[in-house]
């Protein structure tokens, strides 16, 4: 296997296309705008080997097919035909390798955020996770197509998943995600240290993603529905008790909407 590294591409006003890259070859995750990667491509003089998508929003999928013309490349996608670019369409526990960089990649399929999400894991060696929309710093994705109850599970899947997995979501809403995670998490003291390291880290313009998947057990709000804290936050803002996480989460997610 290459030697690699993983570096964002800025796109729109917060969306991080990552990006897989060694001295000679890039593969790209959800590049919803063909342009900072063809620049990309073009200044480090690497040729592109493979797409990986993780749902059918335009903000992920829209500089597909610029990026594909000319192009004999792989593009990895869900069963969804609103992901029309796609050659190799993906569903739960598949694996791939990916061209040129031989790293594997399992399939996780995580619904809620839309009804066909997946997600791409890399295990053991390189504990990577590229989440989509599903899983935020601190956060989660909105519910626009899926169920509570199935973020609930999906955010379950990525739980499970070992302590250092470096966490690649696709959006830089971690600030904001904390200020509401401080809200309905308020004695989480893990919250505070992570308020304090994030500002700094944006003051300098630097990212604050990747995250971890331990870093997300300590601060997210939305896998830590079965905590006391969380629990009786969601429950005054009901204004009844709730009776389970799915609950929990269903309503910290509408409150997040609105927060």
């Amino acid at each position: 296997m290459n030697s690699y590294e993983i570096v964002p591409l800025r796109a729109f006003s917060d969306n991080y296309i990552w990006t897989i890259r060694d001295a000679t070859h890039a593969i790209v995750v959800d590049p919803g705008d063909a342009q900072p990667v063809l620049d990309y491509l073009a200044a480090e003089k690497l040729e592109l080997a493979a797409i990986l998508v993780t749902h059918h929003h335009s903000d992920h999928i829209g500089g597909v097919k610029a990026l594909i013309a000319g192009r004999a490349i792989p593009v990895y996608g869900p069963h969804d035909p609103r992901v029309p670019d796609a050659t190799r369409r993906l569903a739960e526990g598949e694996s791939i390798t990916l061209p040129h960089f031989g790293i594997q990649l399992t399939v996780l399929e995580v619904p809620g955020h839309t009804t066909s999400h997946i997600a791409y894991y890399s295990s053991p060696a390189e504990r990577i996770l590229f989440c989509g929309d599903t899983l935020f710093a601190a956060g989660c994705g909105r519910l626009f197509e899926g169920t509570p109850a199935q973020m609930h599970d999906s955010l379950g899947k990525f739980m499970r998943l070992p302590d250092d997995t470096r966490v690649y979501c696709t959006h830089e809403y971690t600030l904001s995600n904390i200020r509401f995670a401080r809200a309905a998490d308020p004695a989480n003291n893990a919250l505070i240290d992570w308020d304090a390291r994030a500002r700094a880290l944006r003051e300098v313009d630097t990212p604050t993603v990747p995250t971890t998947i331990a870093l997300e057990r300590a601060t997210n709000p939305f896998v830590r529905c079965h905590e006391a804290g969380v629990i009786a936050s969601a429950s005054q803002r009901a204004g009844k008790p709730l009776p389970d996480p799915i609950s929990v989460l269903a309503t910290i997610r509408e409150w997040k909407n609105s927060f």
